[in-house]
Order: structure tokens, then sequence, then C-alpha cells
């Protein structure tokens, strides 16, 4: 387990040596080091493998160009020392990833109706080949990952052009979500990459609809359905939490990520609900969007208020206290289990549930506050004999 700790302390304290003390910061500044490095490296490549595309500007030209330097970087990776192995993972990723990012947008931009076609296929090929070469001598494994990743993207886009070009709605597009939730953790999971598998809560969470929006100087989160989105967000962090728990670390670290990306989800999503309520089930089993309905507007409000009458609501009140009771639950158990992680989500959500009521639901009710914070000082010293009493249990201090 991962844990911050004040190493010139434990010296003083006798838990370690000075050497054991050097050795820890010694290691983890390599790991702050290394990661980058990494991230730096493939910022470098993703750049300079697009402004090759755009530049060149050419089917023929970007083939050419990215096979030779996808030649040119295997042979440095074959037959070069290890000081140049950098420079050679980088020209064989560019070199791969203006092929594949180069025929994409060749398809797209000249055979549309083919591209998806073409794509869906292509890219399942790519990824499979490329797991199979996995750990192979051929080349390295940052090479064939990330090649494996390129074919996962290329799949995906043509499964979303595919639902495009047919107008698909309801189940399909949400079947074709969680399955490429699942297609992006199981990648994460192959290379290693939790950045990869923390992606995968972008089509999960688009399975009922939950995404953000982009208008000029606002970016916004919507939910349409935030009870809902919160369940589904639970079935991923309760099963991430005790895989993270019981797991090898190769795979606890991906669901420590997902556990916190699920539960920043759900708290965007309560905040929603504390601000507008929630009609459970409005957007899925109610009435269609009146955009999609062909109705007059007075005749879909009429549908809408139908649906209201008889649909289970929960108010912006009711929300806002069951998100504070779960905020500070989530407290009380990412600190017994020093999960920082999902302490410092719930910490962040805690003060921006404050600052939000407080303005939005009971800034002209004192009296919420004072019920409120009362409560909390028992809670506290709930919370403080507890953890009296664990640490004694364990013989630790």
């Amino acid at each position: 387990m991962h844990a911050i700790a004040d190493t010139d302390q434990l010296v003083t304290d006798g838990v370690i040596n000075p050497v054991q003390a050097r050795e820890i910061e010694a290691r983890a500044r390599d790991t702050m080091v290394t990661l980058a490095i990494n991230a730096v490296l493939c910022f470098g490549i993703i750049a300079a493998t697009g402004g090759l595309i755009f530049w060149l500007a050419d089917a023929l030209s970007v083939a050419v160009f990215g096979g030779v330097a996808l030649i040119i970087g295997l042979l440095i990776l074959a037959r070069s020392a290890e000081s140049l192995r950098m420079f050679g993972n980088a020209s064989a990723l560019i070199g791969a990833g203006m092929l594949m990012g180069g025929a994409a947008i060749e398809l797209i931009d000249k055979y549309e109706s083919l591209a998806h076609w073409v794509l869906l296929p292509l890219g399942a090929v790519v990824a499979l080949c490329a797991a199979v070469l996995w750990g192979r001598t051929l080349t390295t494994r940052f090479v064939t990952g990330a090649i494996l990743l390129m074919g996962v993207a290329a799949h995906l886009i043509g499964l979303a052009l595919l639902i495009m070009a047919y107008d698909a709605s309801g189940l399909p597009v949400t079947l074709s979500y969680l399955y490429g939730a699942a297609l992006v953790l199981a990648a994460g999971l192959l290379t290693d990459v939790r950045t990869v598998s923390a992606a995968a809560i972008v089509p999960f969470a688009q399975a009922l609809d939950t995404g953000t929006a982009y208008f000029h100087a606002a970016y916004v989160f919507y939910s349409p359905e935030p009870t809902l989105s919160i369940l589904q967000m639970a079935l991923l962090v309760i099963p991430s939490l005790w895989i993270a728990r019981h797991w090898a670390e190769r795979v606890a670290r991906h669901a420590r990520v997902l556990a916190v990306l699920g539960f920043i989800v759900a708290n965007l999503c309560a905040l929603v609900g504390s601000l507008f309520g929630d009609y459970i089930g409005e957007t899925i089993w109610g009435p269609p969007r009146w955009s999609e309905s062909g109705m007059e507007w007075d005749d879909h409000q009429d549908l809408v208020d139908a649906f209201r009458e008889t649909a289970i609501f929960i108010s912006e009140g009711a929300y806002a206290v069951l998100w504070a009771i779960l905020l500070v639950t989530a407290l009380a158990y990412a600190a017994f289990r020093a999960n920082r992680g999902l302490f410092n989500t719930a910490l962040t959500f805690a003060a921006l549930h404050a600052y939000t009521q407080l303005f939005e639901s009971f800034g002209d009710e004192p009296l919420a506050y004072v019920i409120g914070g009362l409560a909390a000082i028992p809670l506290a010293w709930g919370m403080w004999r507890l953890n009296g009493w664990i640490t004694a249990k364990q013989g630790v201090g």
C-alpha cells in the first residue's frame, strides 16, 4: 500500500534508520521523475504525429513517412544501446500513429460511407495482433502497448461512426457505451497504464447520458438521471474498493483509480440532484424529449406532467441532506482505510457542497447550519474514539 510518511520524523522516532529513509526518498523521487518523463514523451509523440499528418496533408506522403519512421524505430530498438531506446520508441510510435491516424482521417474525409466498416474490423485486428505480440522481443512493451491502444481507438471510432450512420438510439447505444468502457478498461489492465483505465469512466457514465459539454467560456456537467447514475457509480465503486483491498497490486492500483473517478462522477450527479431534484427515470421510461417527439410544446408538457404525477421524486432539500450523509460516511471510511484519493475527493466535495447549499438551499435558514454543526461534534468525537479503539486493538502506538 502506498502511504505518505515523514521520513525525518520516522528516523527521529527510531522507526527506521537514516539509510532506509534516504532509500525511501530516492525511490519516491525516481517514481515522480519517471512519471514526468513518460508524460513529456507521450505529449511529444502525440503532438508530432498529429502535426505531421496535417502538415503533409496527403495520404501517400503520410503513409510513406509513417512507414519509414516505423521501420527506423524498430531498427533502433533492435540494434541500438539502451540509452537510445527512447528515440526508437518515439520513432516507431510516430510512424505507427501516422499510419493509423492518417488512414482514419482519410477514410472519414474521403470515404465516409465506408469508414465505419473499415475502422471497426481494422482496429480490432491491430489490437489483437498487438496483444499477441505483447512481451515478445520484436519490440518494446511501450511500443506494443501504444499500438494496441491505437487499434482500440480505431475500433471504437468505427463503432461510433456505425451508430451515427444508422442513427441508432436507446438500448443499442447504451450497450455500445458499456462495451467501450469494458474494452478500454481491458486495454488499460493489459498495458498496465492507469490513465487508460481511468478513461473507461467516460463511456461508462455516458451509458445513462451523463457527460459534459462546452460552450463559450463555460464547461458544463449534466446528468439527466442523477439518482440512477449514482446507483450506477456505486456498482463500480464498491467492487473496485473490494478489489483494491484483496487483489494483487498489479490490478489493485487500477481499481483504486476507478473507485475515485466513480466517486467523483457520483458526487457531481449528487450536486445536480441537490440543485434540481430528480424525477427518477424521466428520461428513460418517461415521455421522449420534446425535440424528438414531433409534438406541440403544450401537448408534450401535458405528457411530462402526467408522468411526474406518478414518478418517484427526490426533492432538492432531501438530496442535499442525503449527499451530506454520504460525504461524511465516505470521509470516515476513507480515513480508517487510509485511502487518500477517496478522502481528498470526499473532502473537496464536502467543501463544494457546503458552498453551494449556502447560496442555493439553506442560505436563509441558519437553523439548518446550527443543527448540522452540533450534529458534527459528537460525530467527530465518535470517530476519534473509534480510531483509538482500532489502534489499541492492532497494538499500534
